[in-house]
């Protein structure tokens, strides 16, 4: 039976390229609070299918070019959605 330590390396695929693009896009909504911006991750990340990895030599060295190119798609809508539906609920809220 292997120990849990031998798990610590599995995660998924899109975790990181979510973060950086939320990061990045930040500047594009600048009325979104820092305190938002998890919500906005989980949003995005809830609409990605999950892509479990060890390493990411794993993923990135079976991909084709299409397949990379289609991640960055996901990512870019994925990530796009979430900051416009986070920040529609945020809204309603502040209306109450």
């Amino acid at each position: 039976m292997s120990s849990a330590e031998d798990f610590e390396s599995i995660r998924n695929y899109y975790e990181r390229p979510v973060m950086q693009a939320v990061s990045e896009a930040t500047a594009r909504y600048p009325q979104m609070a820092g305190e938002l911006l998890p919500d906005v991750v989980c949003v995005a990340l809830n609409r990605l299918p999950p892509r479990y990895i060890r390493h990411e030599v794993d993923l990135v060295f079976y991909l084709t070019e299409r397949e990379r190119a289609d991640i960055e798609t996901a990512i870019s809508e994925a990530v796009s959605f979430a900051f416009e539906f986070v920040q529609a609920r945020w809204a309603m809220r502040a209306r109450r």
